[in-house]
């Protein structure tokens, strides 16, 4: 098929102006290395990291200027002269950190991701490395597809990565964004039980039908720690957390945590200013672990589950398209959206 040489692109100029910081534009569409395919991106999402990194507060490594996005699912059109994995037509979500392809994190890893240190998915067309994309599951349509990069990834990592979630145990999320719907509905999958915060009756219910088998108002109950404590099983407390608020939620997470449990430290909706919770760990025996997103190896286990247990994201009911990506910016910084904000591409 005859492709194009230039593209609309969203990229992130890194002057320091915010929101206006990132700018639609022409941009040319890549040429492919020998390793690498060329995907015809159908699909993106937002994620809180995608709406931190022009604000200047992004805590990891950034090479600006760059094509904003951290994820991307689409069809590949074409492929390099020494790939093996992959045919056109075949269809792909990318692997958010490239480097990362299995294993634990590594500070080269860590300076691969999409949208901050390499050009992102707010575009039409992108080249990525044979081993920088991952089959998408067959159950899915591309916004959904690449709603997994980050967020489920995250959740999975947080899971499965250090200690692996058992039939059985209990989980606790907070709120009802990506990375905590996400980890609710693995959790179900694996037969654990679901201990859910979130804000508002409507969004208990909602919870509710994605399985949650307990639901606390975060808003009605300041000790929502101690109450997720005693939901659990003979009131030891849980064994995974899914930590996402950071500064304002972290005291909460270690009441309700069960001797040696884990704690998987994921956001920082709540704010970043460290807290001194140092003893309380050691009262408690838990494990706190930072969560970056996860590995090439991880993705595709998760891309399995997903497709056995038929797993849908749960997507905002409002999908957005590359041309109004901004406003995807400013929907989700204004909390408007439940679960990931999904944008189409043309």
């Amino acid at each position: 098929m005859s492709l194009p040489t230039t593209q609309k692109q969203w990229l992130i100029q890194g002057n320091d102006k915010g929101f206006d910081d990132v700018v639609y534009q022409d941009g040319p569409v890549p040429q492919v290395g020998d390793n690498e395919v060329l995907v015809k991106l159908r699909g993106a999402s937002i994620n809180f990291r995608d709406l931190i990194i022009p604000q200047n507060k992004y805590p990891f490594p950034l090479a600006l200027p760059v094509v904003a996005g951290s994820d991307g699912a689409g069809e590949i059109v074409a492929v390099g002269a020494r790939v093996t994995k992959w045919k056109a037509g075949d269809r792909v979500v990318t692997l958010f950190n490239q480097g990362h392809q299995a294993g634990p994190m590594t500070a080269a890893a860590s300076a691969t991701g999409l949208g901050g240190c390499l050009d992102g998915t707010l575009r039409q067309y992108g080249a990525f490395s044979q081993d920088g994309v991952v089959r998408m599951p067959a159950n899915l349509d591309f916004v959904e597809g690449a709603s997994l990069v980050c967020a489920a990834l995250t959740s999975w990592n947080a899971l499965y990565g250090l200690r692996p979630l058992k039939k059985g145990q209990t989980v606790l999320v907070q709120g009802t964004g990506g990375v905590s719907l996400f980890a609710l509905q693995f959790a179900k999958a694996a037969g654990a039980t679901v201990i859910a915060t979130t804000s508002s009756a409507e969004k208990a219910e909602i919870v509710k039908k994605l399985g949650a088998d307990h639901v606390i108002n975060y808003r009605e109950d300041e000790n929502w720690g101690e109450t997720a404590r005693k939901l659990s099983p003979r009131g030891e407390g849980v064994d995974h957390v899914i930590e996402v608020g950071g500064e304002k939620t972290m005291a909460q997470s270690l009441r309700a945590v069960k001797i040696e449990g884990v704690i998987s430290l994921i956001g920082m909706l709540g704010g970043m200013k460290p807290k001194d919770n140092i003893m309380e760990v050691l009262a408690r025996l838990c494990t706190i672990r930072g969560v970056y997103v996860g590995s090439r190896e991880q993705l595709e286990d998760m891309v399995k589950e997903i497709e056995k247990h038929n797993i849908h994201p749960v997507i905002d009911k409002k999908v957005f398209t590359l041309e109004t990506a901004k406003e995807a910016y400013e929907y989700m910084l204004a909390q408007k959206h439940f679960g990931k904000i999904g944008i189409k591409i043309e």
